[in-house]
């Protein structure tokens, strides 16, 4: 029994050796003598009862006597810290061979990452998918890369016996993450939005748009952090890829074709039928209506003061500008309505005129809407500056160049669109 007393209290003092900041002196048996350790300190409740706790699950002890010393000398704690750092370097002298492997296993990963990488670009050249997207290539290439790379870390890992600091390491990482994702949210945000809108291409460069009801302007480039575009004002606008992802956008250049409307009040007298002819006349010589769809109207408001007519027509926006188009259809429809003596609507206070008395001829000799061809041609006054903000913004643009559609077009190569 002794002998037995004897292995259980060396056991626990072996167990308690890691709690203590230095070298732990050797238990003995109960009558054994003991070799006095200078400035020793017993343990205290807390490790005793831990380590009756452990000698409670051996079979066959009925009794645990506590008499582990710690020593507090310079000496002994030197001795243990060189007994283990001896120990890390010989077992570090040990694992040099796997240590060899697994770092060649890492460079091999990542040149095979890169070798199957550019065969996935390849690829995508081939099916054509860099011209529709010139982004989606780099990208998938990148990720083949990592992917086949964090293959051979956690291959090396595994060779080193240290698969479970992959899962320390990983938590590590999403621990690490997390927070970086919200320090850095709005610049990750900025990041994925412009990858989504360069694989989604929901406008091109040089259309023109409306972003968020509030922002509007011809497309110069899409980067990896904003949307740039050129006001009619001649001003670089640059919009948050998140803003303009999460935004409604009005695209004016999506269709060739575009509608303009103008209104003409008109006196309460006047015939409205008689109005709308002589307007639509005037509208469909006007040059840049397009025939299909053809001029329309509406009636918009009827009050004691004054009938409003709304006009409408289409112009094609690769040939006409929307805007001048627009001036000549007004132009046009009320020279014909003004020579047709339509009365416009009176104020409140007005001088009637008598029955007798015929009305005076103007003094000036009457216009016609086909006196002078007014200019209604494609607006080019942006090109020079879209084409400076593609110059500047050409090794980051995600939206790739287009054919020029018109001769009008700038020497950038990308397709121009009127503004309104």
């Amino acid at each position: 029994m002794p002998a037995m007393r004897m292995k259980i209290l060396a056991s626990v003092a072996i167990l308690l050796l890691p709690l203590a900041l230095a070298g732990a002196a050797p238990a003995q048996a109960q009558g054994v003598p003991q070799t006095p350790v200078e400035d020793r300190n017993e343990l205290g409740p807390e490790d005793r009862e831990h380590a009756t706790q452990v000698a409670d699950q051996q079979p066959g002890i009925a009794r645990v006597e506590n008499r582990v010393a710690l020593s507090t000398r310079l000496s002994d704690r030197l001795a243990t810290a060189t007994t283990l750092a001896a120990d890390k370097v010989m077992r570090l002298v040990a694992a040099l061979p796997l240590l060899l492997v697994a770092i060649v296993v890492v460079i091999l990963a990542r040149w095979l990452g890169k070798w199957a990488g550019r065969r996935v670009g390849r690829r995508i050249e081939q099916r054509n998918w860099q011209s529709e997207n010139p982004y989606f290539a780099s990208l998938v290439q990148q990720l083949v890369q990592w992917l086949v790379l964090l293959g051979g870390v956690l291959v090396a890992l595994e060779l080193l016996g240290a698969t479970a600091l992959v899962g320390a390491v990983m938590g590590s990482a999403g621990v690490i993450g997390l927070a970086l994702g919200f320090a850095f949210k709005d610049i990750a945000e900025n990041y994925v939005a412009g990858v989504l809108l360069s694989i989604r291409r929901p406008f091109a460069p040089g259309e023109l748009l409306r972003i968020d009801g509030a922002h509007e302007g011809r497309v110069a480039a899409l980067t990896a952090r904003a949307t740039v575009l050129v006001t009619a004002d001649g001003n670089r606008l640059t919009l948050p890829n998140a803003l303009v992802f999460k935004s409604v956008v009005l695209n004016f250049s999506s269709n060739r074709k575009r509608r303009l409307d103008f209104a003409i009040p008109v006196d309460v007298s006047e015939s409205i039928r008689c109005v709308q002819e002589l307007a639509l006349e005037a509208i469909r010589r006007t040059e840049g209506v397009i025939e299909d769809p053809g001029p329309s109207w509406t009636v918009e408001a009827y009050d004691a003061s004054a009938i409003t007519l709304r006009f409408f027509a289409w112009v094609d926006q690769d040939a006409s500008d929307l805007g001048k188009v627009r001036s000549e259809a007004i132009h046009a429809a009320r020279t014909h309505l003004a020579e047709a003596g339509i009365a416009t609507p009176r104020n409140i206070q007005y001088t009637a005129m008598l029955a007798d008395e015929a009305r005076a001829p103007s003094s000036q000799p009457p216009h016609t809407a086909d006196d002078a061809a007014g200019d209604t041609s494609v607006n080019n006054e942006l090109d020079a500056h879209l084409a400076a903000e593609q110059r500047a913004h050409a090794d980051e643009d995600l939206l790739p160049a287009e054919p020029a559609g018109t001769p009008a077009s700038p020497p950038q190569g990308f397709r121009t669109f009127p503004t309104p």
